[in-house]
């Protein structure tokens, strides 16, 4: 990543100064991404450091988070830079400036060959990080981007059409668009603790019930700790006399190998010979002394030894 932080940091500097002798806004809208794919390196390093640290005092988890808010920050980077590059695109539109299209070609051909070897270098880290994958999709971007500088650059040298210049910087617009709100939603996701993407709740649920002695899973959370790791937890009713190890052992295997989920908490008990320990939906009346909760659980789960 460092490669790649060394790369864009001494293209930006180039890019800028072309652009402002060229009047390109497509330049100076490729540096301005530039710039924020240098401060997203440079802020997904930070976030691993913090991350990588143990977990101590309030933080039981640690500060693995720290990586999904950089990469929720570098999502909203990409969105409010959009909407600037956006609105300026759409005047220039209405009345471009002259553009110096050779200069632009130039430049934009270069920067094309300087985003993908920063691309490739950014490659070879954790892609299953969010954080990481932040930082790829904004060398990503600005990749396509200057793909897209370079035929205005052509177009306007050829033809001496300048509006290219500004179609190309809607063209970077979009791209940032698209991976800004992909960032913000994935980062929302964890922050909001639904779910991993792939993962059905309701599938795992039916599968933890499906095991031998298994008769009710019910309080079922699944989350994400930080991106590629996920938690469970739930509490698992057995028959009387089942052995309440065994089926927490199974249940945990089961979850490892169908789904990678290796940090699950299980409460396992047993039912009660009169059954009257299994889950009612809607609490029950105050002081009714069956009930061995009095909140709502969510979904329930029965397994084939309720039937017995």
């Amino acid at each position: 990543m460092l490669i790649g932080l060394a790369l864009i940091a001494g293209f930006m500097g180039v890019e800028v100064v072309v652009g402002l002798l060229a009047h390109s806004l497509a330049l100076l809208s490729d540096a301005a991404h530039m710039l924020t794919d240098a401060a997203s390196i440079l802020l997904a390093l930070f976030a691993m450091r913090l991350a990588a640290r143990p977990a101590r005092g309030d933080y039981t988890f640690g500060l693995k988070r720290a990586e999904i808010l950089s990469a929720q920050a570098n999502g909203v980077t990409l969105l409010v830079l959009s909407a600037v590059l956006g609105f300026e695109a759409v005047r220039r539109l209405v009345s471009p400036p002259a553009v110096t299209g050779g200069l632009v070609l130039a430049t934009a051909c270069v920067g094309v060959a300087v985003n993908i070897a920063a691309a490739w270098s950014i490659s070879k880290a954790n892609r299953g990080s969010l954080n990481v994958e932040g930082a790829f999709q904004h060398i990503l971007t600005d990749l396509y981007g200057f793909i897209a500088t370079a035929i205005a650059g052509a177009v306007i040298l050829a033809t001496g059409f300048a509006r290219a210049d500004a179609i190309a910087s809607l063209v970077v617009v979009a791209l940032m668009l698209k991976a800004g709100v992909g960032l913000v939603a994935a980062a929302s996701r964890i922050f909001l603790e639904a779910a991993p993407a792939g993962v059905d709740p309701d599938a795992v649920g039916d599968q933890m019930a499906g095991v031998e002695n298994v008769i009710e899973v019910h309080d079922l959370h699944i989350w994400q700790i930080t991106s590629g790791q996920a938690a469970l937890s739930a509490h698992v009713l057995v028959v009387p006399g089942g052995d309440c190890h065994k089926v927490r052992r199974d249940l945990q295997d089961q979850l490892r190998a169908g789904h990678g989920i290796t940090h699950a908490t299980l409460q396992v008990d047993h039912l009660s010979e009169d059954g009257r320990e299994v889950l009612q939906i809607t609490p029950r009346p105050p002081r009714d002394p069956s009930g061995h909760c009095e909140d709502a659980h969510g979904p329930v789960h029965t397994g084939r030894a309720h039937a017995h």
